[in-house]
């Protein structure tokens, strides 16, 4: 079973805790698609991607670009992995894929936000019935993860 892990972000946005993450996927020698739940967030963080720090920046490509099947990090609004990712996260309201065919998938939701909230519990309860082992994970004022289930 896929290793499911819900992120609730309470601290930071989406465009300050996802980047780290991403990070961590590589240094684990793990490709991963990162589903977003529109063309507009897509771009947006194929931008921020290029230039979120000083001293780096996270190589990858969007599901339109020529060679996707090379990219370390794929940024799409669909459901496939051409990348052959290992990991997947699901942002921005995404609506994820069949699960099965990854080491872990990783639920971003922004808790200020209620429709998010509501669908990230949603998809708790669904990926609980599938079988899969789902943690719950919320930050802490200092921006760090905390395992609360």
């Amino acid at each position: 079973m896929t290793e499911v892990l819900f992120y609730h972000l309470t601290e930071s946005a989406l465009d300050d805790a996802l980047p780290p993450l991403l990070e961590k996927s590589l240094e684990r020698g793990w490709r991963a698609v990162v589903q977003t739940g529109s063309d507009e967030r897509r771009d947006a963080l194929d931008t921020h991607l290029w230039t979120y720090r000083d001293d780096s920046f996270l190589a990858h490509g969007t599901e339109h670009d020529q060679h996707a099947q090379h990219q370390p990090v794929l940024l799409t609004t669909g459901t496939g992995n051409a990348n052959a990712a290992r990991i997947r996260f699901m942002v921005d309201g995404a609506e994820p894929p069949e699960l099965s065919g990854y080491d872990r998938a990783v639920f971003m939701f922004d808790g200020h936000d209620m429709s998010q909230v509501e669908q990230a519990r949603g998809h708790w309860k669904a990926m609980k019935t599938a079988g899969h082992a789902a943690t719950y994970w919320q930050q802490t004022p200092e921006r760090r993860w905390e395992r609360k289930a």
